[in-house]
């Protein structure tokens, strides 16, 4: 064999070895999001929404979240990533919650500047 032939055979190989090696960190990820993931739990939304999980239901796929002043439904595979007691986003979470439930301050509004339209040059010479 030349070696060419054998550089892509071994190029080749270790394409696989990291695809299978990236498919098993992911899967072990999935398993511990799954194991972490009972009612009670702070987590994260793959749309970045910060809630509460309430209820699971395994059949369905469907969890119902928290979100402050009402609860949501959504697709068990958006929930990305649980939420540590410690880490920075739980403070995040916890302001969130607590910022939800006061009425948000009304800004004044910006007054609009009142000018008369510019006339063009081809409005000047009709009038000439």
């Amino acid at each position: 064999m030349d070696p060419i032939s054998l550089f892509m055979i071994a190029v080749l190989g270790l394409l696989i070895f990291f695809m299978i090696r990236n498919s098993r960190k992911q899967r072990a990820t999935q398993q511990e999001l799954q194991e972490k993931l009972k009612p009670g739990a702070h987590v994260m939304t793959s749309f970045g929404l910060y809630a509460t999980v309430v209820a699971l239901d395994d059949d369905t796929n469907i969890a119902t979240l928290n979100v402050g002043t009402g609860s949501l439904k959504v697709h068990r595979q958006t929930l990305t990533k649980i939420i540590e007691a410690g880490s920075p986003e739980a403070k995040v979470l916890t302001a969130g919650t607590s910022a939800a439930s006061k009425p948000a301050a009304k800004k004044p509004a910006a007054k609009a500047a009142t000018k008369a339209p510019a006339k063009s040059a081809g409005t000047k010479a009709k009038q000439a």
